[in-house]
């Protein structure tokens, strides 16, 4: 295809994406599922799992597959721009105010994953199809911990938020336990990263240089950014050549992950969380939150959606893999950090509450599988199944809660947390 054709099949292609997106994430608020969970169904119904079941001969017209490189490059503009963003609006001291109860929640909801991971990794490792050739059982055995131990903490934080939880003990708790499963879980995917010689130097450069990013983010260039929140006061907020400044960070961000051998949204994440709070935090929010939400992260979704054959899944051996993924994946999370909640103290009802909402995988699961995916650690069987457990484990979410504690959630929260301080 031609620059000009490739031109005309983007614009046609988000159109498509745009509608889809909407139309699916309408039916899903109306099911009382985020908007996110729709756009992450629309993103599969739009692949092969259903549109190229469908219309085989429209899917290819519409899809082919010379396009997918602009697609792949918007959406990890997307993914990066939108991690960035979760990073601005990081809350390092909800880590302070629950240290204790969330490591106890947190560790629990990383250790059993991890260990039910590694233990599939072993067995799956040495099934044809599942994980690429080059892959050790090593490096199976994190990248699987990784994936089962991730938690959407974007889509936590939003269900928190619409049931009016934020500040409420099992909020600040979930939201805890939360920061620290992710950046735990990122972690261990940079390791595999590193040690699978994704980037251009060797995985011990990587490992150190990764760690010496972040070093000199969350220091140094958190002390250098402050400049950008005076600035941002004094103008009433963020100007022009101000953004201009911090969208040039953000590229070189993940230009510099990207070479190092980790991925975008480390870089991206990373600087955000370095970002100050106040004005300029909440008026990047306001500026490219919408932008990078409505327009960009559909990309994400129908990317992934492109890889996804979910009718592959449907095949006996591979059904059975999934229902054992499925049910590793509810048990590490779901159940682990519910015991553990229960053991700390907490009401049933909110040990119910933090386990269901551990246990949703989200966007972050896509993220992970994706970049396993992209660097050739897994096949597109296992990918496909990851991504089943990530829908279904967010689906689930939003029901369960809700069922756990109905309409008036701020105010079941706040008669437990009273009967259990009592």
């Amino acid at each position: 295809m031609t620059a000009a054709q490739l031109s005309v099949a983007f614009f046609l292609q988000m159109a498509i994406v745009l509608a889809a997106c909407r139309l699916v994430g309408f039916v899903g608020r109306r099911l009382g599922q985020p908007q996110v969970v729709g756009e992450m169904v629309a993103g599969v119904l739009l692949g092969p799992s259903l549109f190229g079941w469908l219309l085989p001969d429209l899917h290819a017209q519409l899809f082919p597959p010379q396009s997918l490189q602009i697609l792949y490059v918007g959406a990890q503009l997307g993914v990066g721009l939108y991690m960035f963003l979760v990073g601005v609006e990081f809350k390092t001291e909800l880590l302070r105010s629950r240290l204790a109860s969330a490591l106890g929640v947190s560790v629990s909801g990383m250790l059993v994953p991890c260990a039910l991971g590694s233990g599939l990794a072993v067995v799956f490792v040495r099934m044809p199809g599942l994980f690429a050739e080059r892959t050790t059982t090593a490096e199976a055995m994190l990248f699987l911990s990784a994936a089962m131990s991730i938690t959407a903490f974007p889509v936590l934080a939003r269900i928190i938020q619409e049931r009016g939880l934020t500040g409420t003990r099992l909020g600040t708790l979930a939201l805890a336990a939360g920061c620290i499963d992710d950046a735990a879980a990122w972690c261990v995917l940079a390791v595999v990263l590193a040690s699978f010689g994704a980037g251009a130097v060797s995985p011990a450069a990587t490992i150190l240089a990764g760690a010496g990013y972040a070093l000199l983010m969350l220091t140094l260039g958190r002390r250098a950014l402050r400049g950008l929140e005076t600035q941002a006061r004094q103008a009433g907020g963020v100007t022009p050549t101000a953004l201009a400044v911090i969208l040039i960070l953000f590229t070189l961000a993940g230009w510099l992950t990207d070479t190092i051998g980790l991925h975008t949204v480390f870089g991206g994440f990373l600087l955000g969380v370095a970002m100050p709070r106040g004005v300029l935090s909440r008026e990047l929010t306001r500026q490219l939150e919408p932008f990078a939400v409505v327009f960009l992260l559909p990309m994400f979704f129908t990317y992934s959606g492109l890889n996804t054959r979910l009718d592959l899944v449907t095949e006996p051996t591979l059904l059975a893999i999934a229902i054992v993924v499925l049910a590793a994946a509810c048990l590490g999370k779901g159940v682990a950090c519910w015991g553990v909640a229960r053991w700390q103290g907490e009401s049933q009802r909110t040990a119910l509450a933090i386990g269901t909402l551990m246990n949703t995988r989200g966007m972050m699961e896509l993220i992970v599988v994706n970049i396993g995916l992209q660097h050739g650690i897994i096949r597109p069987p296992l990918f496909s199944v990851l991504v089943l457990m990530a829908v279904v484990t967010t689906l689930m979410t939003s029901p369960l809660f809700a069922w756990i504690y109905g309409r008036d959630a701020a105010g079941v929260a706040a008669s437990d947390a009273a009967r259990s301080e009592a």
